[in-house]
């Protein structure tokens, strides 16, 4: 079989990874909780699923192969984060010890965030309940109730056994569950338990 060329591998990796953008966008904002982290890890999610495309086996799911490297960039760059010290880049100190005048008028105190599917399709009760979950709670629950992985797909995507899987899909439900008990009674969505 002839050698592939760098045009037809492009072609082919982009009819493929470009149909899963959106939903990697929204995952990878559900995850960082930040419009520029979330592009930052989509760019890196692209570059080395076309830097490795070359491992990806045709015929098989490019979908959860493309969203375990997801997974697993967020992964890596959530435990370097835990190992550096935190820093603070000097224009947000300076920006904390301004006036209220030149806040007002400073656009970094204008809301940046533009969250698209995400915020179509949650209330932003439920977006707190999810952002609240650690994130291997968050990770399992997104990956099977919003993007329909099988556990099998996610324990692949994750690297972890399907029990592990099954275990923290479930811890993860109760934990939503009880962070939004309270929203739902009130919104009529539930009866309040009697006790």
């Amino acid at each position: 079989m002839p050698a592939k060329n760098n045009e037809q591998t492009r072609r082919e990796f982009e009819a493929l990874a470009f149909e899963h953008m959106d939903q990697l966008y929204s995952t990878a904002l559900r995850l960082t909780k930040n419009q520029l982290d979330a592009e930052d890890l989509l760019q890196d999610t692209y570059l080395r699923a076309f830097r490795f495309f070359n491992k990806f086996t045709p015929g098989t799911n490019f979908k959860a192969w493309i969203f375990k490297i997801l997974t697993n960039t967020f992964i890596n760059r959530y435990r370097k984060k835990q190992r550096e010290p935190q820093k603070v880049e000097f224009d947000k100190v300076e920006f904390a010890y301004s006036d209220e005048e030149e806040k007002k008028e400073d656009p970094r105190n204008q809301e940046k965030v533009d969250y698209g599917i995400y915020n179509e399709i949650f209330d932003d009760k439920i977006k707190d309940a999810l952002d609240r979950l650690s994130d291997e709670f968050r990770v399992v629950v997104i990956l099977c109730d919003i993007h329909g992985f099988s556990y099998k797909e996610i324990a692949d995507i994750i690297g972890t056994p399907i029990g592990t899987v099954m275990s923290r899909l479930s811890r993860g439900r109760k934990q939503l569950q009880k962070f939004l008990e309270e929203y739902a009674v009130r919104e009529g969505y539930i009866k309040r338990r009697e006790e």
